[in-house]
């Protein structure tokens, strides 16, 4: 047996017959990642044109453009809501009306008691009396429910009306 360098030559033809393999591998796998790589390529390309040839990017530029208003078109309707339900509190949202006859020779009734109420039940009692001498309103001030005047049997259940009318 030869040895070149004090290497003999069986070691070095098993040294070269292993990285003959190794670099076979090497290039077997080397092709495999092409091929995958070649493929992926196609399919991200394929999907970043899309369908009618849009671009991906331009899409999720659009889509967040979209969101970014969504936002800022909630945000306001937000602030009119906000704007609104407060005004809302101290318009007239509750009713009372009772119909009478003030006196027992009248008919008809054409006299009545409007209760109006706002959401914190403040508001107006409004009592119209008809007679034969003529026609009489009163107006009385309502804070949370109550009146600082004594009320008529026909003011306190228009009272009650008003105050249970937005009940459900």
């Amino acid at each position: 047996m030869e040895t070149i360098f004090n290497i003999s030559t069986d070691t070095i033809i098993i040294g070269m017959l292993v990285l003959a393999v190794l670099l076979i591998t090497t290039i077997v796998l080397l092709i495999v990642q092409l091929s995958n790589t070649s493929r992926i390529k196609h399919r991200l390309k394929r999907f970043m044109t899309g369908r009618s040839g849009q671009n991906l990017e331009e899409a999720v530029v659009r889509a967040i453009e979209d969101i970014s208003h969504l936002k800022e078109a909630t945000e306001k309707n937000r602030k009119e809501l906000k704007d609104q339900r407060r005004r809302l509190q101290s318009t007239y949202q509750k009713l009372g009306l009772v119909k009478y006859d003030a006196f027992q020779q009248m008919g008809g009734q054409l006299s009545f008691c409007l209760v109006l109420l706002d959401e914190n039940n403040c508001g107006y009692i409004i009592n119209s009396v008809h007679s034969t001498e003529g026609c009489y309103s009163y107006a009385k001030e309502v804070w949370n429910g109550k009146c600082k005047l004594d009320l008529s049997k026909e003011e306190s259940e228009a009272m009650a009306m008003a105050i249970n009318s937005n009940k459900q």
